[in-house]
């Protein structure tokens, strides 16, 4: 067999030609997911596995090495539609699927040059799986293509599940599962950080009950379907369910949900008007489990989160700042979050991480609690990485190290014996806590909290380089920009 860094070089290239015939990233990593798919499927039952096939014999992957020409463009174009229908892992793949390559012989190379050649099942889990991330990130950092509000930083996802610590029974659910990056981290950290040594058992759960998720645009479902398989997760049933996670009150419940879910405040849905025009009508969730009915989809997020929690489970969500400080439907939700759980971390990010610019967010770590006439949230600690911090997405990426220290300070399994390393003998600590009378005494319960100096206001030695210094100018105007068109939208509404 070839050397993994060989085949990983292989997609690379392709990616390439490809491009070069007017393909984008996004077009390429569809493509490949779906061919991979077919001969992944075809390898199974071949020996030593010898299964049944899950793909009917007439869409095979043999149906397609057959043929050149128009015929072969012609019948992908069939597989594409026909495997799409139904329910299941198969259908969640293939739904709304289109072929995107419409040379004949481009498609051709595909199937027999590239992915024909190889045992794609015999690979190493870890090297597809990186090569398909490698991929997935290449797209995100596709301006054009738009899909970087899919996904997450994976320094981020990491230094965020060190934090939660998943152990081998957990059940963990992602609302807003964009291209898998929570799921597959909290897989890594059971199955092969050296933490746990599972039973088979254990291992089974990890493989096919272990993750699920939501997610609402069937094109980013199916990346996330397939990143999960291409890491050896997954059975005959989707773990990802095509929806609106918000649409109703949950039917299962979770002891842990990671979730960044996508940005921007308002919850739409597209409709075709009485003229054939398309028009977006703002959804309103009514649900009886939430406290409050808002068109903030971001609220709504962190509503939903707590309702997809069983009693004492854990929640990390990542929020804008408005979900912090907005009055009314914003200021119930706080004040209830607050009472009936644990809200114990606030992690303040910087801005210039994020693929979806215009936007400044936060982590927020809470536990679900049972009923209780006291608030469960005694303290919130609060750490600032944002003040006098400057990351962009080219030049000073963040990484994983930038965030040792929080993750250190979190204390993951033993909350009790944090110290802060603010006082007033030490005004530059990054890490403070707020007791639960002082977040109720504030105005609105508005949990949007600073106490840094923010050096570039006062020493113009300090300034950071004019790169991050326009980043962050273009940050903050598209972020206003943002809120002007959701203005103007309601005003015209």
């Amino acid at each position: 067999m070839n050397d993994p860094k060989t085949i990983v070089a292989k997609l690379w290239s392709f990616c390439n030609t490809l491009r070069d015939a007017g393909l984008s990233y996004g077009d390429y990593v569809e493509q490949l997911t779906f061919l991979l798919f077919l001969k992944m499927a075809h390898e199974r039952t071949q020996a030593p596995y010898n299964e049944k096939s899950i793909i009917p014999k007439q869409y095979d992957w043999d149906s397609l090495r057959r043929l050149d020409g128009d015929a072969l463009e012609a019948h992908y174009r069939h597989v594409l539609t026909e495997l799409g229908k139904g329910t299941g892992l198969v259908a969640t793949i293939f739904r709304r699927a289109q072929n995107k390559i419409q040379e004949p012989a481009m498609l051709r190379r595909l199937i027999v040059d590239l992915i024909d050649k190889e045992q794609w099942v015999r690979i190493d889990a870890d090297v597809k799986g990186d090569a398909y991330e490698g991929l997935l990130q290449k797209n995100a950092e596709d301006v054009k293509g738009g899909a970087g509000q899919y996904f997450t930083p994976r320094p981020l996802i990491q230094a965020i599940v060190d934090c939660m610590a998943p152990g081998p029974k957990e059940r963990i659910c992602d609302p807003a599962a964009g291209t898998g990056g929570f799921l597959l981290a909290a897989y890594d950290y059971v199955n092969k950080s050296g933490r746990y040594q599972l039973d088979k058992g254990e291992k089974r759960h990890w493989k096919l009950k272990a993750l699920s998720g939501f997610e609402l645009v069937p094109e980013t479902a199916r990346l996330c379907v397939m990143n999960l398989v291409l890491h050896g997760i997954a059975g005959d049933e989707s773990p990802i369910e095509v929806d609106d996670a918000l649409r109703s009150t949950p039917k299962d419940h979770y002891s842990m949900v990671l979730t960044n879910p996508p940005f921007g405040r308002k919850s739409s849905i597209k409709m075709i008007g009485a003229g054939g025009e398309e028009v977006k009508e703002d959804l309103e969730y009514k649900r009886e489990d939430f406290w409050a009915t808002t068109k903030n989809k971001q609220l709504n997020f962190v509503q939903h989160v707590f309702s997809l929690l069983e009693q004492n489970g854990r929640a990390a969500v990542v929020v804008p700042d408005n979900v912090l400080f907005e009055g009314g439907a914003g200021e119930r939700v706080r004040q209830n979050l607050l009472r009936q759980a644990d809200v114990h971390t606030l992690l303040r990010l910087p801005t210039g991480v994020f693929y979806a610019q215009g936007v400044k967010a936060n982590v927020l770590f809470f536990d679900r609690k049972p009923a209780s006439e006291t608030p469960w949230t005694k303290q919130l600690w609060i750490y600032d990485l944002r003040t006098n911090k400057h990351f962009t997405l080219k030049d000073n990426p963040l990484r994983r190290a930038d965030l040792d220290e929080f993750v250190e300070l979190f204390k993951p399994g033993a909350r009790q014996d944090r110290k802060a390393t603010w006082s007033e003998k030490q005004p530059e600590g990054r890490w403070r806590a707020y007791s639960y009378d002082e977040l109720s005494k504030r105005d609105k319960t508005n949990l949007d909290i600073f106490w840094l100096r923010d050096e570039s206001l006062e020493d113009a030695d300090d300034l950071p380089e004019p790169d991050a210094i326009a980043a962050e100018i273009l940050e903050d105007l598209e972020a206003a920009v943002e809120q002007i068109k959701e203005i103007t939208a309601d005003l015209e509404g």
